[in-house]
Formats: structure tokens, sequence, C-alpha cells
């Protein structure tokens, strides 16, 4: 599995690729320009995936879906992360949480995101309660048969385009040992809902036209038919559904690595100085030794953490190191190719300054850095009672 892709997979992998390459790069520096993805290209992106029965891909069949493995997922990722964020959002992978739907929640949400008729985004992230998700404030409370909710989230991916919301809020706490403890509940909150409202964020350096949003609060009622999952239940969901983002961020970190490795590659096999192309220079040479061998690395560890979700063995401790090898390999691949390009890689005229700009978000969500060694650390420590 881990030295070589089976021939459906190697499929999956060059024909996501193709896709990416023919009606992703195309729109890239118009979104790039102007912060903006047009509607009409939102849509034909949307259509295409939809025609190619690639959208909502890492849903089961049992919805209709294509129901790729956690590893072919990981590949269809891994060649979507070659394109701008902003412009293959709308290839369409709705939040895997959303199988947690019941009744007529299935109906309402499930099935509709999942044939591209309505778009959902996750909320969790606020102001002081990053990575630290018990630190929250969005709180509701009971009032009658609804839960009336105050509070907000911010840094909200996608929040702009979406037609309801998978949000984490605090529904009461307990007192233990370690001092309070918040209960969080994950509910469904249409875009609309009198009380709610979405606003616009914070202007960032990475993956412009992928916005970043901040949603609000204020007395918003919600019926109890808005629970997903269990009353005080929202960890458990987090934890059974929610793998798949880390792997995600490693896997696009692992193809985003790539093509700005072969902006590399070509450029010292092309350019001159001192009477011969650069790459026979070991300064130049070696670094491309290095970024390829990091590559493969950090390619290996996700599809073998990916592999290990589909033979449903432990992989906590995996997918955090995922996680943070490919997303700080990134960071050191997209700044040795701007060294190699000199003062060009730093130029508008080359995208390589886009990825080193989008390279440095993807060690900060879906946990930071730190967080995944702490996951790491703590399951080595475990095994030792420690």
């Amino acid at each position: 599995m881990l030295y070589g892709l089976s021939a459906e997979q190697d499929m999956i992998a060059q024909t996501v690729r193709s896709f990416v390459e023919k009606e992703i790069y195309p729109h890239e520096e118009l979104v790039e320009r102007t912060g903006e993805v047009p509607a009409e290209i939102a849509q034909q992106i949307k259509q295409k995936t939809l025609e190619l029965g690639f959208y909502a891909c890492n849903f089961p069949e049992s919805v209709g879906c294509a129901g790729l493995s956690s590893t072919d997922f990981a590949l269809v990722e891994r060649e979507l992360g070659r394109g701008s964020m902003a412009l293959n959002h709308f290839f369409g992978r709705p939040q895997n949480i959303l199988m947690a739907c019941e009744g007529d929640q299935i109906d309402r949400y499930l099935m509709p995101a999942v044939r591209g008729e309505r778009m959902d985004a996750l909320a969790m992230t606020e102001p002081g309660a990053g990575s630290d998700i018990r630190g929250m404030k969005c709180s509701a409370h009971r009032s009658g048969g609804d839960w009336v909710v105050n509070g907000s989230k911010h840094f909200i991916s996608g929040a702009d385009h979406a037609d309801f919301f998978i949000v984490f809020i605090a529904t009461g706490e307990d007192q233990t040992d370690k001092g309070p403890k918040k209960r969080i509940t994950a509910f469904l909150v249409d875009r609309g809902t009198p009380g709610f409202s979405v606003r616009d964020g914070y202007k960032s350096v990475s993956h412009r036209g992928y916005k970043n949003m901040i949603l609000e609060f204020d007395d918003c009622r919600l019926p109890q038919a808005q629970v997903l999952g269990e009353v005080d239940g929202g960890f458990e969901v987090m934890n059974t559904w929610l793998y798949a983002t880390r792997i995600t961020v490693a896997a696009m970190s692992v193809g985003r690595a790539r093509r700005v490795f072969d902006y590399a590659l070509n450029y010292a096999a092309e350019r001159e100085q001192f009477g011969q192309i650069i790459g026979k220079f070991q300064g130049v040479s070696f670094q491309l030794a290095d970024m390829i061998t990091e590559i493969d690395a950090a390619d290996l560890l996700t599809l073998a953490a990916a592999d290990r979700l589909d033979k449903a063995l432990p992989a906590n401790r995996e997918i955090a190191s995922a996680k943070l090898y490919a997303s700080e390999m990134l960071a050191r691949v997209t700044d040795a190719a701007i060294q190699i390009h000199g003062g060009m890689g730093l130029m508008s005229d080359y995208p390589l300054e886009r990825f080193w700009r989008d390279a440095r978000v993807e060690r900060i969500w879906d946990g930071t850095s730190e967080i995944q060694r702490h996951i790491i650390s703590r399951d080595l420590l475990r095994a030792l009672g420690a």
C-alpha cells in the first residue's frame, strides 16, 4: 500500500489532478487579484464536479455518493491541494459529521449537502477559544422546548457561501477535580435564522478568496430538532467525524508542495549562472534532493495514517504526525523554492510568493503544530502509564 497505488487509485489521482489543471488553474490569477470567486465560475466548478461523480466523494454509497476510502479521499485532497482553496472549495466535500443526521435532518441537511444543493460550514473557533475548545463562550440555555444561543464564532471558512452551519456551542458546565469543564453540543443552524448573522471576517494573507467569516448569535432560538447528535455530546460527534480534517491538511500540503517543487526543479534546469544551469551547483541540487525527500516522506506518512483509519486501527497519533510533518514540510519547501528563484521568487509575476503566504496557515488551522505535538507526545507517554 505504501509503496505504490493500485490502478484505481492512480486513476483517481490522475483524474482529480487533470481537473485541477483544467478547471482551477486558469482562474487562480483572477481570484488572487480580486479576492473573490465569481458566482458563474463557482457554479461551473460545482457542476463539472457533479458530472465527474466526485461531489461529496467522501460520503458513503448509502447516501448516493462515491464512498471513497480514507486513503482514496486523501489522494483526492492531495491533488486538490495543488490548486486555489477558494476555487476547489466548490469541488464539494461536505463535512462528514453530517452522517450524524437523524430523522428529518437527513432530508433537510444531509441529502441536499451531498447532492450539491446546499453548502455547509463548520463553526468551532472563537476569539478566546481556538486550540482550547473547552474555553468557548458561545453558549445556549434551554427556554421551553428551544435553545437560546448567544455569542460569536470567528475564522469560519466557507461561511460566505454556506446555506447552513454546523456550530459547536457550550450547553452546560460540570465541576471536576481539574476545575469547570464545558459540555458541548453540535447544532445545525440555517442562514437567515432570526438572531443569527454572518458578517465579513479578517483579511488574510493566506488563501485569498477563501474567506473567513464571523458568526454572531443574539438570543437566537433553535428548536431541539436542530441538535446534531446528542445534547452535551458534541465532543463525541467531533471525535467520531473530524479526523478527516487533519488528514486533509496533510494531504493538501503534500499536493501543494509537489506543485512548488515542480517550479523549483524546472527553474533549476533552465536558469543559467556562471556559464551553467544552476541545478548543477550543489547549493541548489542538494536543496532539490532535500525537498523531494521531505515531500515523499510526508506523502507516505499521510497515506499511512489514512490507511489506519480504513483498517479501523487507532490513528490519533499517526494523523497528528502527518498533519504536523506535512504542514511544516510545506513551509520548508516553499521557502527553499523561493531561495532557488532568488529575487524573482518574491515577485508577483510568479505564483511562488502566493504559495509561500498560503503555506503559513497550514501550521495553525485544524490544530496548531503545538497541539499536534501534544497529541503525539501524550499518546507515547500514556502507553507507558505516564
